[in-house]
């Protein structure tokens, strides 16, 4: 019988999701092992030369490159449809490596006002100190792009779904404007996943995740990933990671590979969930509003339909008692726990004007759309009715 031989391009994206990155080991494993170490032998003197010079494939220093990392960078970049990925230790780790790769002394960045507070503060505490500008516009208008280029604008910058009040950006008018202007287009997909969207085929250039959320799902591990469209912008990035040490552990790159395994059984679990309790919470006398993008309430409900493929697992809300009742919700939930971070299986709470968006000045929250009420929420794999209840005691208290 002859043995078919599988276009893995053709493959679904769960079968993916299992088998890509495929393992590299000598025994068989099934699955990557964990290559704990800092250093590789060579057979002989040229054959290290030659990997040094980059004649020869093969691994010489984990830093470098390592065959655990090798794995999960191979998978994500293969569910982004890049040409490869460069795994870093955090999230901020993969930001900080596309804002030194791809940025210059004296460029300028236009980003997402409601952008991830540490991406934002990157730029404006510490970017800004190499004459490096950024200005922050309300990118679901694609207009507000357009409007905020400049000659040296390098870089636009997008979250979308945005961080924490759930802008959707049309990333396809977003990448037609930057490439028109000369610039890049950099998309943090931490909020969606590749599961549900995958800004590569959209237009952008460089796609990045904080795969501590939702790639890994279990809050356990801290870490970050870029990929790219081109080689060339591939090999800058890999370039500065290497050069700033922000390379990821073996081990965090084992439970990474293992956690995406189930990516689209715990997304299409925990969005079920979500869809149940925005419904509930839009009704809710307590909430001025509700921003979830499977609602059509939701302002980019028709928008994210197009480049989305389902509307996840984050919800933002409003409480009507402004900052207190925020605080107060904090204090009372039970079921969803109190902390920053989301994308896994356990629900999370936080209060953005309290925890992390706290440094921003209150007349800055407010431009990027973050009122003083707003809650985010995200939700996990629990019983909804569970987490229904859990919200129906901590409203009504």
């Amino acid at each position: 019988m002859t043995k078919l031989t599988l276009d893995k391009q053709k493959t679904g994206f769960m079968t993916k999701l299992v088998h890509a990155g495929a393992p590299e080991d000598a025994y068989g494993s099934a699955v990557t092992p964990i290559y704990q170490t800092s250093t590789f032998s060579f057979n002989n003197a040229q054959e290290g030369a030659d990997r040094f010079a980059g004649k020869a494939e093969g691994y010489i220093y984990t830093r470098l490159g390592n065959p655990t990392i090798h794995a999960l960078e191979a998978c994500i970049a293969e569910l982004e449809q890049g040409v490869a990925g460069v795994a870093t230790s955090s999230g901020m780790g993969a930001v900080m490596t596309a804002y030194m790769a791809l940025l210059n002394q004296g460029a300028h960045v236009v980003s997402t006002a409601s952008v991830y507070g540490p991406s934002r503060g990157l730029l404006d505490d510490h970017f800004a100190r190499f004459g490096v500008s950024a200005t922050f516009v309300d990118t679901s208008d694609a207009s507000n792009i357009e409007k905020a280029l400049r000659p040296e604008t390098r870089i636009v910058y997008i979250e979308t779904p945005s961080n924490p009040n759930m802008q959707v950006t049309d990333l396809r008018a977003a990448a037609a404007i930057a490439h028109a202007h000369g610039a890049l287009l950099v998309v943090d997909n931490t909020f969606a996943s590749p599961y549900l969207q995958q800004p590569l085929l959209l237009g952008a250039d460089v796609v990045l995740h904080s795969v501590t959320k939702f790639i890994n799902g279990h809050a356990d591990i801290v870490g970050g990933i870029l990929v790219a469209k081109d080689p060339v912008l591939l090999k800058r990035l890999r370039s500065v990671m290497i050069a700033t040490g922000c390379n990821m552990d073996p081990h965090q790159a084992f439970l990474v590979h293992r956690g995406v395994k189930t990516l689209a059984l715990r997304m299409e679990r925990a969005q079920a969930s979500a869809m149940r309790i925005a419904t509930w919470l839009e009704a809710r006398p307590e909430i001025a509003w509700v921003r979830y993008i499977g609602l059509p309430s939701h302002p980019q409900y028709e928008m994210a339909k197009k480049q989305m493929s389902g509307p996840g697992a984050m919800i933002a809300f409003e409480l009507k008692g402004g900052f207190a009742a925020g605080e107060k919700l904090m204090n009372r939930v039970e079921l969803a726990i109190l902390a920053v971070s989301l994308g896994g299986v356990e629900t999370l709470i936080e209060h953005p004007a309290s925890m992390t968006h706290a440094k921003m000045a209150p007349a800055e929250r407010l431009k990027a759309g973050i009122s003083e009420g707003l809650v985010r929420y995200s939700v996990g794999i629990e019983e909804p009715e569970d987490l229904i209840e859990d919200l129906r005691q901590a409203l009504e208290g």
